[in-house]
């Protein structure tokens, strides 16, 4: 049965994140739990899309080939886990290149919507570790997820008013615990 639609930023919440880039498939190492949680979703029903800000390619510290290496890498592994991602976006560009795509502008998750031939986005889910993440998931109607891994810890000291009661983000320690929160919810709600 059909639930819906997750969308993950991929540094920091699916594999470890660096100030430094994730230049090399070497340097790209998954969370265990985030790979196996992408396949829990999947198994109950939820599609999974990436939307992933990769600026190292406009700076020139890597190439697109060495970009889908890496997403390779993540599909297998989530695969092997019996997961699926249905699409993955990513923005090449710098801040500079004005360009609709990088995040917190909603171009990957239009292009996520176009690819999965979705109406709107209102109501789906974005989790990211960075406020751009969130911004560009409000700008489209997403519920919206932060988690602590990766620069998520950083965004909540910077912004402390993402954990106000009043706050329409929900704070998660990593993906897996967002989605043992997420896939509780809808099997109550079943």
């Amino acid at each position: 049965m059909p639930q819906g639609l997750v969308i993950l930023d991929r540094d920091g919440v699916i594999n470890r994140d660096s100030d430094n880039y994730i230049k090399s498939l070497d340097e790209w190492v998954a969370y265990p739990t985030a790979i196996s949680a992408i396949a829990r979703l999947t198994q109950a029903g939820w599609k999974v899309a990436v939307a992933t800000n990769q600026s190292g390619i406009g700076r020139g510290y890597y190439d697109v080939a060495t970009l889908e290496l890496m997403h390779a890498r993540m599909t297998s592994l989530v695969e092997a886990q019996g997961g699926n991602i249905d699409h993955i976006a990513y923005c090449p560009h710098v801040d500079t290149d004005q360009c609709d795509c990088r995040k917190p502008l909603p171009g990957l998750l239009l292009q996520i919507q176009s690819a999965l031939g979705l109406e709107t986005l209102r109501g789906c889910w974005m989790v990211g570790d960075s406020l751009r993440d969130l911004q560009a998931g409000d700008a489209v109607g997403c519920h919206q997820a932060l988690v602590r891994t990766g620069k998520g810890e950083r965004t909540l000291a910077k912004h402390p008013e993402l954990q106000a009661a009043t706050s329409h983000v929900t704070v998660y320690d990593d993906l897996a615990h967002f989605v043992d929160v997420l896939l509780s919810a809808t099997h109550h709600a079943d």
